[in-house]
């Protein structure tokens, strides 16, 4: 099984989709290493040869920031937004949508399931 970055990386796949497994790879991170590394894309991980998980696993190391640094330097930019007291530190604050979007009738992945409002009732239909 082929270990990069701290992720098992998932036996029957494609490796250039194995690797998007990793936080901080997406599809065009891992074209870009599989060119670097000359490892073919189409290879499945159970197919790769030792000498090629170590290419891929360098090339990681030291091109892409991932997994827990990543993690962290993603942290560290909204808590720095929410300290200077920026707009978007608010929104992040008061976990609401950050981008702009509107929160009148959607942002319900953000704000949670809907809790009713005591005294409120619906408008009933005739």
């Amino acid at each position: 099984m082929a270990r990069i970055a701290g992720v098992d990386l998932p036996r029957g796949k494609r490796v250039e989709v194995a690797l998007t497994y990793i936080y901080g790879v997406g599809q065009s991170t891992s074209r870009h290493i599989l060119e670097l590394t000359a490892v073919n894309p189409d290879t499945r991980v159970l197919d790769l040869s030792d000498a090629e998980v170590a290419r891929l696993r360098q090339a990681i190391e030291r091109n892409v920031k991932v997994e827990g640094a990543l993690r962290t330097e993603v942290a560290m930019n909204v808590k720095r937004l929410m300290d200077i007291g920026s707009y978007r530190g608010t929104r992040h604050r008061r976990n609401l949508p950050v981008r702009g979007q509107r929160t009148h009738t959607n942002a319900r992945t953000k704000k949670g399931p809907r809790r009713p409002i005591a005294g409120k009732k619906k408008a009933v239909k005739k």
